[in-house]
């Protein structure tokens, strides 16, 4: 299954086995996911660097180690911690789920298919799956308190990626583990197809633009994210636009798509995102409550 099955297993000896990896990855040189995600932040920093979009931009932006700080805590730590908890409650209910004499419907039939079709089955899954749940932390207000952490990122860069409340790692696991996880989809393909996600991610965020030709119709790019990140947006797009995570495809497909022109100089932000505070002790808070801001 994508989270491994717990059934009866104490839930503190899942988090202390999760505990014992999670150092085993830092302290070892071993190619892992920790250094996949270094790795894949290095090369796209370099492309920053090397060849910046918004040349008026500092190398060093505003809020980058903030963001940098977001990027090992929430995709990294609080993953990690969030793994253990969708592993015993996958497994409690798969559990369930077989004293019923119910099965996994799609197991057996993806499990047949050669790998590279399965992982391709997987990101195309995943990727619409987060592309409606994208739209809701738009569309629902109470989710959308939540979500203006990503978007009062005022300087966009790599790391800005990551900035997000923890909350949505909650409903983004939540609603996706379980489909994916019925199917029958390994641990170790959702971490690769994660990986995949993460550098596409990263150059969607980064202050580096290339041209993607033909491509951008299928994959999300830089040209089109910072329009999703747009302060101001015309009517028609109030609630937003370019919801696609990896994948641009959906938002061409049901009309979400808004690219006027070259936004390099946009202004980024959402309207009353001086509500914001800056320290990320803050901001692990916000969106419990109605901000003044807020009609």
């Amino acid at each position: 299954m994508i989270l491994a099955t717990v059934g009866s297993q104490d839930f503190l000896s899942l988090l202390q086995g999760n505990l014992k990896s999670l150092w085993h990855q830092l302290s070892t040189f071993e190619w892992n996911y920790f250094y996949s995600l270094l790795a894949i932040s290095l090369v796209v920093f370099s492309l920053e660097l090397l060849f910046p979009w918004r040349k008026e931009q500092k190398k060093i932006r505003r809020d980058f180690w903030l963001d940098a700080f977001y990027m090992f805590f929430n995709i990294f730590l609080f993953l990690l911690i969030f793994k253990v908890f969708a592993s015993y409650v996958s497994g409690l209910f798969e559990s369930s789920l077989d004293r019923a004499g119910l099965t996994w419907l799609l197991t057996d039939r993806v499990k047949s298919l050669p790998i590279w079709s399965q992982l391709i089955i997987l990101f195309i899954a995943r990727d619409f799956i987060q592309w409606n749940v994208h739209r809701l932390l738009h569309r629902v207000s109470w989710l959308w308190q939540f979500h203006k952490v990503h978007h009062s990122v005022k300087e966009m860069g790599f790391a800005a990626h990551l900035r997000f409340h923890w909350m949505e790692t909650v409903v983004y696991n939540t609603i996706q583990f379980l489909p994916l996880g019925m199917i029958g989809f390994a641990l170790d393909q959702y971490i690769g197809v994660y990986v995949v996600s993460i550098l596409i991610g990263h150059l969607n965020h980064a202050n580096f633009k290339c041209n993607y030709g033909p491509l951008k119709y299928l994959l999300n790019n830089p040209a089109m994210h910072i329009w999703h990140h747009a302060k101001d947006l015309p009517k028609g797009f109030e609630k937003g636009c370019n919801f696609g995570l990896s994948l641009s495809l959906w938002d061409y497909i049901f009309k979400t798509n808004y690219v006027p022109r070259d936004g390099g100089g946009v202004e980024l932000g959402y309207e009353g995102d001086n509500e914001m505070p800056r320290s990320f002790l803050k901001q692990l808070f916000f969106g419990f409550r109605k901000n003044k801001n807020d009609s």
